[in-house]
């Protein structure tokens, strides 16, 4: 499968479901991964799995559901049911540090457990019947190279299209710097595309991480959220930071599109996650930042910012 560009959003916990997808993919990503979801929701038909992590936009593709779990059957069930929702990939994660996945023996467990690692990318290959990546990460403790030797028996032995790294141990979570120089001897090393993800939270971060690693592309998380304009720019589509009233724009359209995905009582919650990615951005007073993340729903948020157009003018941050 061949992208448009080499930008890429990475897979966000909690965060990336469709419509964050779509944002990304409107200004300009190339390729857009969900966030983690439970191969066992999956197969088992989990009401919330399947009504909300696997639902995708017809125009935010292409796109990846990334899948997590131990059981090659069940990882092939998943892929299968997967690709009947409308995916275009399956990008299986053996790099989820957070301890509750381990202990499953899934995510970064599975950089210990080569074989079983091989069975269940090969599993999601021969289940979805689609191209298949594998987010990794080089090993558990700073030193260890576990991830690096997986990363070859994936590509050989499971004939994955593609490896998704993060430089960083799995002790270290997102803190850190990320070793982009491993990174480039995984590059040097296989003959399958290689994502490079973490500490990309600059444009000057992403081209300099680029080009370090040689990646076949990088892979922007946090670095995006509440700035989507970061992929026009690295694409040559724009320059310098958006306007007060784009972000304005956007958040407005963010809020629609919470309220049609979650409804406007639990999309006022879950937003409150989001409303500070551009308060900041807009350098809003701490007061109003309290009114956003406090309102009790999203009329009540889009009264603020109302005010806020109509009043106290928002200073971008530099």
């Amino acid at each position: 499968m061949e992208i448009a560009n080499r930008l890429v959003l990475a897979p966000l916990a909690g965060i990336g479901n469709w419509f964050v997808r779509l944002q990304a993919r409107r200004h300009g990503a190339g390729l857009v991964i969900s966030e983690m979801v439970s191969s066992f929701g999956v197969k088992y038909g989990n009401e919330r799995t399947m009504r909300e992590l696997l639902r995708i936009h017809p125009e935010e593709h292409p796109v990846s559901i990334q899948l997590f779990g131990q059981d090659p059957e069940v990882m092939r069930d998943a892929a299968a049911v997967a690709a009947e929702a409308g995916a275009d990939l399956i990008d299986v994660n053996m790099g989820c540090p957070v301890r509750k996945v381990c202990k499953t023996g899934a995510g970064a467990a599975l950089l210990d457990d080569h074989d079983r690692a091989v069975a269940i990318a090969r599993a999601a290959a021969q289940g979805g019947g689609l191209p298949v990546t594998v987010k990794l990460r080089p090993g558990h403790r700073p030193g260890e190279r576990n991830g690096l030797t997986l990363a070859r028996r994936l590509a050989e032995e499971a004939d994955v299209s593609g490896i998704a790294f993060h430089p960083r141990h799995a002790s270290q979570q997102h803190k850190g710097a990320p070793d982009y120089d491993l990174a480039a001897e995984l590059v040097e090393a296989l003959e399958v595309p290689v994502m490079l993800s973490g500490g990309l939270s600059t444009d000057q971060r992403v081209l300099e991480a680029f080009e370090r690693s040689g990646a076949d592309a990088v892979m922007l998380a946090r670095g995006s959220l509440g700035n989507p304009w970061r992929f026009e720019r690295l694409l040559g589509l724009r320059k310098g930071e958006p306007s007060a009233d784009e972000v304005l724009e956007e958040l407005d359209w963010m809020i629609e599109r919470c309220d049609e995905h979650l409804g406007p009582g639990r999309s006022a919650r879950y937003l409150r996650k989001v409303y500070p990615w551009y308060a900041e951005r807009l350098g809003l007073s701490k007061a109003l930042q309290q009114r956003l993340v406090t309102a009790r729903s999203t009329a009540a948020a889009r009264e603020v910012l109302h005010q806020n157009r109509h009043g106290e003018r928002p200073r971008l941050a530099a």
